[in-house]
């Protein structure tokens, strides 16, 4: 004869059931923990640039660190406002990730609106990256240093032109910094990208520029336009003998292309903890080192705080430049 369990008895064996589901879930999650489902990585400009490059290579390396695929997805689209957005509004449950560059503190001052709330909606997994600009100078222009850059542009006020790869971009507002600084002014003339100024330079038609090293390098390497300083605040490796801005006589300047991953506010802890753990062991990893200085990129890798912290001085050094210079969008 077949035993049947008292009804109390079979009530609390329903509930345990139930109970042990809810906790297991249909995959398991949480026995397997964070992650167990790939990771989408945002790249929110076009193939071909430092994003899409830098991203790949961290998009296969940290899927080994965290045992699941990270997919890189380009997103291009109004200075990686796009990208960052769809990631902005997404589920903050660790899946979905973008890599972004300084843009993402200029932007909230140079655009009239923005679609998402930088500091409310979006948090700092890790800065994984640091890479100065160099700033180049015509052949033709009588200067070799720092020093005499400035002098020549306080003699000469409004008579040179500077390049960028467009209106609010980290080369442009990193030419208004030192002309802020320095006491000099000269004419922005923007191009769709630093390397297409590069001819112009050439011909003197372009005098100086602040430009990413991996824009300048094929240019300097044969001296078609002269590197002068670097604007880190230790001498790039790329060019050992040029100094840094600072040590050249502006204090305390500092231009940097760095490079952060960022999730949507409200990202659980143990990802957050993952995901940053993560990117710092594979930001030692001497294959991803070299891959990275070939575009003239150091690695960095913050934790979270620190991030937000950089991310908010960031910010500020910036609408700083925007608001004296009066810069509008195009």
């Amino acid at each position: 004869m077949k035993s049947v369990a008292p009804p109390g008895q079979r009530i609390a064996m329903i509930i345990g059931a139930a109970l042990l589901a809810a906790l297991i879930g249909p995959t398991g999650a949480m026995a397997q923990g964070f992650p167990n489902k790939p990771v989408k990585l945002v790249l929110p400009y076009s193939p071909g640039g430092i994003i899409d490059y830098v991203g790949r290579q961290v998009a296969q390396h940290l899927g080994d660190a965290i045992g699941q695929p990270v997919v890189a997805e380009n997103r291009p689209g109004a200075g990686g406002i796009n990208g960052t957005d769809s990631v902005a509004r997404s589920t903050p449950d660790g899946y979905t990730l973008v890599l972004m560059d300084p843009a993402i503190v200029i932007n909230p001052t140079l655009q009239p609106s923005m679609p998402y709330d930088l500091f409310k909606q979006l948090q700092t997994v890790s800065i994984i990256s640091t890479s100065p600009e160099v700033l180049v100078v015509a052949p033709q222009l009588p200067v070799k240093t720092l020093a005499e850059l400035i002098a020549y542009g306080k003699a000469n006020p409004g008579k040179m032109n500077f390049a960028s790869a467009g209106v609010g971009t980290t080369p442009h507002l990193g030419a208004e910094l030192f002309m802020q600084r320095a006491g000099i002014e000269a004419t922005h003339v923007p191009y769709r990208s630093i390397g297409q100024s590069y001819p112009d330079m050439m011909a003197n038609k372009i005098q100086f520029s602040f430009s990413s090293i991996a824009g300048a390098l094929p240019f300097t390497t044969d001296n078609r336009v002269n590197p002068i300083a670097t604007t880190g605040l230790k001498r790039s490796p790329v060019y050992p003998d040029k100094p840094t801005v600072d040590e050249a006589g502006l204090k305390g300047f500092e231009v940097d292309l760095w490079l952060g991953v960022f999730a949507p506010k409200g990202i659980p802890a143990d990802a957050l903890a993952k995901l940053n753990s993560g990117l710092l062991s594979i930001l030692k990893k001497p294959e991803l080192i070299a891959a990275l200085a070939k575009v003239g990129v150091e690695p960095n890798g913050t934790g979270p705080q620190e991030g937000e912290k950089f991310l908010t001085s960031e910010y500020d050094k910036w609408k700083g430049v925007i608001t004296t210079g009066n810069i509008k969008p195009q």
